[in-house]
């Protein structure tokens, strides 16, 4: 089968279309027939090993795992051992190791059944961003009635969060540049502010939670524009040096959160089954829609990848398998 394979840390060309062999599913993993991958900002991280910590998990000297991507949807090949609730024929949606592959195996805990208005691509642009929007806006504690900003309103996990937050009856401010301020209000925020003509923090207003997918404002600064009693959730570890990236921005907002009455951090999204099931639930009811910023072949990975490191997009980099 074609695989885009990784054995060193770099640039793009570190990442090859090459031939290889089939996986097998092994007890409590599915092989799937991938119909549609995407690519994630962690992609980037896992292509140049940067920043250093994340090698830890990753593998010191090249990646553990060859073959990359990890959001997928697709259509279930064969079930291994033990496997009851899929069978092949199946059209599912998740994650796994090696979605840019013609065939990729993932446990059965980490997919759900296809949402029914999705094809299979637009299913792929689900699993990761959403899943951790969800889990983010969680950890903010977000209910209906609350005031909640998103910075990075219209990137991969920003665009998630601006439905979910509106589906769950928040009133939503989303932070984005000039181009992207149409495309936010279409997906529900109700106020928009474009950083470009104007500082969210010097607008007065005041939010019960704050979501950070993108920026590298200071935890000082995000929380003047904190309710007291709010919550401050920071995504990711964007930005920082090569060693630790933004993780400095998110241990300090964690040894802070004891000593105010806010309550500030972060939290590393866990991919589950029982998540996609919620998001296939808000997606099916129209409440969600993911937004696809571009198109890729399975060998213009290498493309996609820089594409979401440059930033600016909008919403989801498809891959086309």
């Amino acid at each position: 089968m074609r695989a885009i394979i990784q054995d060193r840390y770099g640039e793009p060309d570190v990442l090859e279309l090459a031939e290889i062999e089939t996986p097998v599913a092994r007890p409590g993993e599915v092989l799937i027939r991938v119909g549609g991958a995407s690519v994630f900002v962690g992609d980037w991280h896992i292509m140049v090993g940067r920043p250093y910590v994340f090698r830890l998990v990753n593998g010191f000297s090249r990646p553990k795992i060859r073959v990359r991507g990890q959001d997928v949807a697709g259509t279930i090949e064969a079930v291994g051992p033990g496997v009851e609730r899929f069978h092949p024929g199946d059209e599912v949606f998740g994650t796994c190791s090696g979605s840019f592959a013609d065939y990729a195996t993932a446990s059965e805990n980490k997919i759900a059944p296809k949402p029914a208005n999705l094809s299979l691509e637009q299913a792929a642009t689900v699993p990761i961003t959403a899943t951790t929007a969800l889990q983010g806006l969680r950890k903010g504690k977000v209910r209906a009635g609350q005031h909640v900003l998103v910075i990075g309103a219209a990137g991969g996990v920003g665009s998630f969060a601006v439905q979910i937050a509106t589906a769950l009856g928040a009133h939503v401010t989303g932070v984005c540049s000039t181009m992207q301020v149409e495309l936010v209000r279409s997906l529900g925020a109700q106020t928009v502010v474009d950083y470009t003509h104007e500082d969210f923090v010097e607008t007065g207003r005041r939010y019960d939670a704050i979501l950070v997918t993108a920026g590298h404002d200071r935890v000082a600064r995000l929380r003047r524009g904190l309710a007291p009693g709010g919550s401050l959730v920071i995504v990711g570890a964007e930005g920082g040096g090569r060693w630790f990236g933004g993780i400095g921005r998110q241990l300090r907002a964690q040894m802070l959160s004891p000593f105010t009455k806010q309550w500030l951090g972060t939290f590393v999204a866990r991919q589950n089954g029982k998540d996609l099931l919620v998001l296939k639930d808000l997606i099916e009811a129209g409440r969600v829609t993911p937004v696809i910023d571009s198109r890729y072949s399975l060998g213009d990975v290498p493309k996609a990848i820089l594409h979401i490191e440059e930033g600016h997009g909008q919403g989801k980099v498809l891959i086309t398998v």
